[in-house]
């Protein structure tokens, strides 16, 4: 389709919400998110690591799916149980590498499996719940990630555990009930990685040689974010898991569930960011478009130097006139240079070709689904912008107003 938006639906659905709310949003599509989870229906469990989008209203669809879910702080606990999930049956599982004193308490109290990423964490967890259920986290002494922030393990990485032997030690110290193992190496998975995060799965849990119940391939399934990106092979991607977890069935002579933990790959392409150009400006080198969200809302371009496509519609819904481009950098209001939203991997400023601009338009940033809204912060007092699903059937529901700057100003009233 024109404009490089693909779905009819979902341009549609923008374009009433724009007519009728002057504002920034984001907008889900629901039918994307089932689309993806869909391709991994051959693992065991999908776990969604709702760090991603944690929206209670994403996470409702998770459950409706039949999805478990992975939370990585007191608050994200709170919101699975918000949206269904149950602290039984493994339905959530709590991942860190440390214990914030009330987070310890509420997986006690709960009695929440913990995916433990630190000695520490056995100590603290074995000395007021002996018995409790874990799994390790194992750092496999490698790592990948589209972007260093992004690398989850080896050596400079503070995820996981490095020594396992020390950690499976502590765990019978401490009577602790030790259900499997979960390795995570970054975001994008390619196939040479994937081969050694098998090898090193097996070879550690054959050494072992404890009568587990699970393993966990982490998360780190990518999505293309450029035309030229290639995609993941799922299919390759399924059955090297299903072929390691045959082995380790084999060696320890026991069934086994063989979990998944994304959250990119489920959500990164359900979501739009939809802005409004609010000026123009040229320097001698570039002409500048300055919208009204910038990294407070979509921080990935600054952080990480990520690439988000980026569409145009004319302002009362005119025609573009796709022959007429430009070379423009796309820009936020912060009081930030850095706030640029068209930048290389290394952070420098880049251009983007897009038909010609005018104010008053709106650019709609693609593929934000992950760590979009997820990222936003109140950075210049600027408020969390509202949030819409066009759900299965094709409504639009709105799922989080618009953040008012006096429910910021009240937590600082202090009478």
């Amino acid at each position: 389709m024109k404009n490089d938006i693909y779905k009819k639906n979902i341009l549609i659905a923008i374009k009433k919400i724009i007519k009728k709310y002057k504002e920034p949003f984001w907008i889900y599509e629901e039918k994307t998110i089932l689309k993806q989870i869909k391709k991994l229906k051959k693992f065991d469990v999908i776990r969604y690591a709702q760090k991603s989008c944690s929206n209670i209203n994403i996470l409702k669809i998770m459950k409706e799916n039949n999805l478990k879910i992975d939370a990585v702080s007191y608050g994200e606990i709170n919101r699975a149980i918000q949206s269904g999930f149950s602290p039984k049956n493994n339905e959530i599982i709590f991942t860190s590498d440390i214990f914030e004193k009330k987070t310890l308490l509420k997986i006690k109290k709960l009695n929440i499996t913990a995916n433990i990423g630190s000695i520490d964490m056995i100590k603290q967890l074995g000395k007021i719940s002996p018995g409790h259920k874990i799994l390790l986290r194992i750092n496999p002494k490698f790592g990948y990630g589209h972007s260093k922030k992004t690398n989850t393990g080896g050596e400079n990485s503070k995820h996981g555990i490095w020594k396992i032997n020390d950690a499976i030690k502590k765990v019978k110290k401490y009577k602790l009930k030790l259900l499997g193992f979960h390795i995570h190496v970054g975001s994008g998975v390619n196939s040479k990685n994937l081969k050694k995060m098998c090898k090193y799965m097996k070879k550690k849990v054959i050494k072992i040689n404890k009568k587990i119940n699970i393993i966990s391939s982490g998360g780190g399934i990518s999505i293309p974010y450029r035309k030229s990106e290639k995609k993941i092979n799922i299919k390759k991607y399924v059955k090297k898991w299903i072929k390691t977890k045959k082995k380790i069935e084999k060696h320890i002579k026991k069934k086994i569930k063989l979990e998944t933990e994304p959250g990119r790959f489920l959500v990164a392409k359900s979501g739009f960011l939809i802005s409004e150009v609010r000026a123009i400006k040229k320097t001698s080198k570039y002409k500048f478009i300055l919208l009204n969200v910038g990294f407070n809302d979509l921080i990935r371009p600054a952080m990480y130097g990520s690439y988000h496509k980026i569409s145009v519609i004319k302002k009362n819904n005119k025609k573009i006139d796709l022959k007429k481009t430009e070379k423009v950098v796309i820009s936020g209001p912060l009081c930030e240079s850095g706030d640029i939203f068209t930048v290389k991997k290394n952070g420098d400023i880049t251009t983007r070709n897009l038909p010609k601009i005018s104010i008053g338009d709106f650019l709609l940033f693609h593929d934000v689904g992950a760590y979009g809204s997820s990222m936003s912060s109140n950075y210049n007092s600027r408020t969390l912008i509202k949030e819409f699903l066009l759900t299965k059937k094709n409504k639009i529901k709105t799922i989080r107003k618009k953040q008012k700057i006096k429910d910021l100003i009240k937590l600082e009233i202090i009478k």
